[in-house]
């Protein structure tokens, strides 16, 4: 039962006169322990419910966020496996081109060399090629010549050119077996140059 004193009692609580004093609330009995336990365990068993009730849906949300993760990471392995075929097929393109590429080069250095030597010993004159050795780093060249002059005119021919840096004469003899005429036999080392 529960009691209210609005009234001032006369015990003496506040004996001052002119004062009113503050009202007061008994509450009386609340129940037994036992009904102050199972209240007390029933709020905790409430709260802990929705707390559980709480984690219970955020553990769905991350589920969910984890699925959708994992599905993108699925679509985006799906792409760099592309994007590494791909890449790999650009690689191996440029490869066969770079190969292309170098062997056209080396086709043009062989011709190149070729019309430099026709065009310097087509202007060099009493002079003929029989022979022309590539040994990669230097050439061997053979020929005839009318005359000494015209072997020593070939050289300079051949320094100015620019495409070698070093022209040698190996030997020079006069050839017996042409009788009408006279008629040197040459044999001629030139070293590439960077051209």
């Amino acid at each position: 039962m529960i009691r209210i004193n609005l009234l001032e009692t006369a015990k003496g609580k506040n004996k001052r006169a002119g004062i009113p004093s503050m009202p007061s609330i008994e509450l009386g009995d609340m129940g037994s322990p036992k009904l102050k336990v199972l209240v007390v365990l029933l709020l905790a068993g409430v709260l802990n419910l929705g707390y559980w009730w709480r984690q219970d849906q955020e553990s769905k949300a991350i589920a969910a966020h984890m699925k959708v993760a994992e599905q993108t990471n699925r679509e985006l392995a799906d792409v760099k496996a592309r994007y590494l075929e791909r890449q790999t097929q650009a690689n191996n393109y440029k490869r066969r081109v770079d190969v292309i590429d170098q062997l056209r080069a080396g086709q043009a250095g062989p011709v190149n060399l070729l019309a430099m030597l026709g065009e310097t010993v087509n202007h060099t004159e009493a002079v003929w090629l029989s022979k022309m050795d590539d040994q990669g780093a230097s050439i061997n060249l053979e020929g005839t010549a009318l005359s000494t002059d015209a072997v020593a005119n070939l050289i300079a021919n051949l320094q100015k050119t620019g495409f070698f840096k070093n022209v040698e004469i190996k030997e020079t003899f006069q050839d017996d077996q042409i009788k009408d005429m006279q008629a040197f036999q040459f044999t001629l080392t030139c070293e590439k140059g960077k051209s």
